[in-house]
């Protein structure tokens, strides 16, 4: 583990003595990752420097209201590599082999960033991303205008459940409410996150609710999504956004998990959870990480398997923290 921090005195000094920037998001791109990728691209543009964002998926429509704003300026050819709310390489998808090994800065906000970069900005202490991005653009005097603060605002909202979750801070708000001074229409923001659905995420979600399991006395709610199933329905990678969410809000369960199968017989695990449970603990046995209420995983295994593993993880969970249930 490389523990070469750098503080935002020394990302001034990086960007001036660099011109050509390629940002990596994770693959599937949520608002933080792409929120701080193109506020970050476009803020590096207007200083006077090339820049660029990647991703190994496809961005979501939903976010072109600020992505397709932003034109990629980067040589390719030898860029600077920056990454952005990525903890661990293997979630570069298939960037992964290519730039891996090629991050000079990691600009993050998850207690389990591995610090692969050269140099690492992480402050676990924001609620998104896009909090640290701000507070990295503001802190060097660099370019904000509406379309920065449109991105930066879909971030933190987006990552804090629209203000919600226990990783909104007052700092979150008053950030918010600095961006909202820059004219963007952050209720037309907050309606297309969290209000808006096509009929096939109605589906969806009805699906989930039909097929939830319960465990541990009703503290842990499972649904498995198996790709038959949702590709039979016509589902969307935009559709399964906030998905992961519904098995938190049913009362009583403290442990929420979606097992989504991306290709046969590998589940991408979403665990959502409310205290005494960490999802960061329960995920890092599943070779996964993220933060103490939201986290993510990779289970290669049959359905079955998948479900054994995630439960055997709930189990030490239980007995270590000595959780009563």
């Amino acid at each position: 583990m490389n523990r070469n921090n750098i503080d935002i005195k020394g990302i001034g000094e990086f960007f001036k003595n660099n011109n050509d920037f390629l940002i990596l998001t994770h693959k599937s791109p949520d608002g933080d990752t792409l929120g701080s990728a193109y506020a970050l691209c476009e803020s590096l543009q207007l200083y006077g420097k090339r820049a660029g964002v990647i991703c190994s998926d496809e961005i979501p429509k939903k976010f072109y209201y600020f992505t397709e704003k932003i034109i990629n300026n980067c040589n390719t050819e030898n860029p600077t590599v920056i990454s952005v709310d990525i903890a661990d390489t293997k979630l570069m998808g298939s960037l992964k082999e290519k730039y891996e090994n090629k991050v000079m800065l990691s600009v993050d906000h998850h207690v389990t960033n591995l610090y692969f970069a050269k140099y690492n900005y992480v402050n676990a202490f924001s609620g998104a991303n896009c909090e640290n991005i701000y507070e990295i653009l503001v802190n060097l005097g660099m370019p904000i205008n509406k379309n920065i603060a449109e991105a930066l605002y879909t971030g933190i909202s987006t990552d804090t459940g629209c203000f919600r979750y226990s990783n909104t801070t007052s700092k979150t708000h008053l950030i918010a409410a600095n961006l909202m001074d820059y004219g963007i229409n952050n209720s037309e923001i907050d309606r297309i996150m969290f209000e808006t659905k096509t009929k096939s995420k109605i589906a969806l979600e009805k699906y989930v609710l039909d097929n939830l399991k319960f465990y541990f006395n009703g503290n842990a709610a499972i649904v498995v999504l198996e790709k038959e199933q949702t590709e039979a329905l016509g589902c969307s990678d935009d559709d399964f956004d906030g998905i992961s969410s519904i098995t938190r809000c049913i009362e009583g369960v403290k442990v929420g998990i979606t097992l989504r199968e991306k290709e046969n017989n590998v589940f991408k695990g979403s665990v959502r959870t409310y205290e005494p449970f960490d999802a960061s603990d329960i995920c890092k046995r599943l070779s996964g990480g993220g933060h103490a209420r939201a986290a993510g995983c990779e289970i290669t295994a049959k359905k079955e398997d998948a479900v054994k593993k995630v439960l055997n993880s709930i189990e030490i969970e239980i007995s270590e923290k000595n959780i009563k249930i």
